[in-house]
């Protein structure tokens, strides 16, 4: 195992594997998680096959953890978002409030979806990553991923137009 690099990945991608976790998990408290991702490539380096990037299998670990932690917990109810974003503008106290509203509109919205639909939201539309990385990272064909994903923006669509999700 070669600390040096654990440690540039950690430096390099830390903080992309935490707001993936907050997403994710729908929750800020995620820094032990994001530690645990870590010592998880630590422990399992060897697996590593460098075909792929690093920060894909270190999101691919980060989602099987919160998935395992979902689980443990039994943390089913997706309602409970948080504000994730830091305004830097000088925008008049009614915009900043509209634009929090609006964003937990969609935040509602997108964990009423589906599982499936849900992690290529995540991934692909508010991380930014490939087709290929999400597909690596879920284990899904490329098609698979432009497919789903496209479903899932409807789908997203559908339930923001329908008001399915109020803002409360």
């Amino acid at each position: 195992m070669d600390e040096e690099l654990i440690t540039y990945w950690f430096d390099a991608y830390a903080d992309d594997i935490y707001r993936f976790l907050i997403y994710y998990m729908s929750t800020p408290d995620v820094e032990d998680l994001v530690q645990e991702v870590f010592i998880k490539a630590i422990d399992r380096y060897d697996s590593f096959q460098g075909n792929g990037s690093p920060k894909t299998w270190l999101i691919t670990i980060a989602r099987n953890l919160a998935i395992d932690e979902a689980r443990r917990k039994k943390r089913q109810d997706w309602r409970r978002l948080i504000k994730t974003y830091e305004f830097k503008t000088q925008d008049s106290p009614e915009k900043t409030q509209l634009a929090n509203d609006m964003k937990l509109q969609l935040h509602q919205a997108i964990f009423k979806l589906k599982q499936n639909y849900r992690d290529v939201i995540i991934l692909r539309g508010i991380k930014e990553l490939s087709v290929a990385e999400t597909g690596e990272i879920l284990k899904w064909s490329d098609k698979k991923v432009s497919l789903t994903f496209h479903r899932a923006l409807k789908a997203l669509k559908k339930k923001i137009e329908e008001g399915e999700c109020e803002i409360q």
